[in-house]
């Protein structure tokens, strides 16, 4: 039941997805060339709706689903490496027109060339997994 439940949101999240145009190659087009404000709006939203919940569960000491306290660590404030990491994930994301997330989402709606960015990035995840430990991580 468990794993239906996961299904079924999973699909009303790529209808989401797919009806407020977030998957659109032409909306993240325009994102990258700074035409349009949609895009940059939807990303806004999300971190603002993510800030506000991380403090609700700081301020209200919420419980995860199997009972245990959410435990948010304290991040520093600017650090390089995720900024390099973000810059090589948005070089990516302008060069396919798609982020990772919705890849399962723009394949199910029919753009079947997309199946070549997932071999990518299954690739290169693949990729990180075997050299992680090899990486100046910290």
């Amino acid at each position: 039941m468990k794993n239906v439940i996961i299904l079924v949101a999973g699909v009303l999240f790529g209808i989401v997805l797919t009806k407020a145009e977030i998957l659109s190659w032409y909306r993240i087009y325009e994102m990258f060339r700074f035409e349009s404000f949609h895009m940059y709006g939807v990303i806004g939203s999300a971190v603002v709706i993510g800030w506000l919940m991380i403090y609700v569960i700081r301020k209200t000491g919420m419980k995860g689903a199997s009972g245990q306290p959410i435990v948010i660590d304290p991040k520093p404030r600017f650090v390089v490496k995720p900024l390099v990491g973000g810059l090589i994930f948005g070089l990516g994301w302008a060069m396919t027109g798609a982020c990772p997330g919705p890849i399962y989402t723009i394949i199910g709606n029919g753009y079947f060339v997309f199946i070549v960015v997932l071999a990518a990035a299954l690739l290169g995840t693949f990729t990180y997994g075997m050299v992680a430990s090899k990486l100046p991580q910290k």
